[in-house]
């Protein structure tokens, strides 16, 4: 019979299992390590306070940090499929009347498209996002460009300027789309002025928060926190979401809309 492992090995195959996995749990780590739950939920408390990974209700999810930001275009080609699905989905918890904030984003630019696609007219479009000249173009919905500094690597508005102009607005919905979203961690991105645009987007919002990300977000932690998870309403991600972590967020007032691909 083969000896038990000791903490050190049994952290190092968690977090190999975490990274290759995404999501690992309990009961099944107790099996695998042939120990007690109560020994498995130690070493997830000790491996959470390194970073390494983020408890979930009978298990934990994989701390993924992100180092850059990657740039728009290659973002806008990689989980395009979800994207759309996502931006529909979206799109569809806008009505007649509303006005909304949106960020920017390849996420976000597919919100915006597919509110040009549902021809509602009596909308107000207010964004950094500046696919939205493209995207909106032979619409009758109204556009608002929020002004400032050209990003090229995110392909928006950012600045002084931009902030000035935010701090004169009043919507009844936002559209965030962020680089990771962490119970524990919040909203984060890894670009400063990209994180002070979107918490500024939050707080002229008085009606719901809808942040949109594809699965491969969840769990991710960036450098700059955007807001805590609190902030909320709504979180719309494609059938790839780990079922895991739906119960942390819903815990903190999170409603998961699933767009189906």
């Amino acid at each position: 019979m083969s000896s038990p492992l000791i903490p050190v090995e049994r952290h190092r195959l968690i977090e190999e299992l975490a990274r290759s996995q995404g999501i690992v749990q309990v009961a099944d780590l107790s099996k695998r390590l042939n120990v007690s739950e109560i020994t498995v939920r130690r070493d997830l408390e000790s491996l959470e306070q390194e970073g390494v990974l983020e408890r979930t209700h009978g298990g934990a999810i994989y701390s993924q940090r992100m180092r850059a930001e990657p740039h728009y275009t290659d973002k806008d080609r990689i989980h395009r499929q979800e994207k759309q699905a996502i931006g529909q989905a979206a799109a569809a918890l806008v009505e007649e009347g509303d006005t909304i904030l949106i960020n920017s984003g390849s996420t976000t630019c597919q919100v915006i498209r597919h509110l040009q696609l549902s021809r509602q007219r009596d909308i107000t479009i207010i964004t950094s996002n500046v696919c939205a000249l493209a995207e909106i173009q032979g619409s009758d919905q109204e556009l608002i460009l929020i002004g400032g500094t050209f990003r090229q690597p995110s392909n928006s508005l950012v600045g002084p300027l931009a902030i000035m102009t935010l701090q004169q607005i009043n919507a009844n919905k936002a559209f965030i789309g962020v680089d990771g979203i962490s119970a524990r961690y919040g909203l984060t991105t890894p670009i400063l002025q990209e994180a002070e645009i979107a918490r500024l987007m939050i707080e002229r919002t008085h009606g719901p928060v809808i942040v949109v990300a594809d699965h491969s977000k969840v769990g991710v932690v960036a450098d700059f926190v955007t807001a805590p998870v609190d902030k909320v309403d709504v979180l719309v991600t494609d059938d790839g979401f780990d079922e895991g972590y739906r119960a942390e967020l819903e815990e903190l007032g999170v409603e998961i809309v699933i767009a189906t691909t």
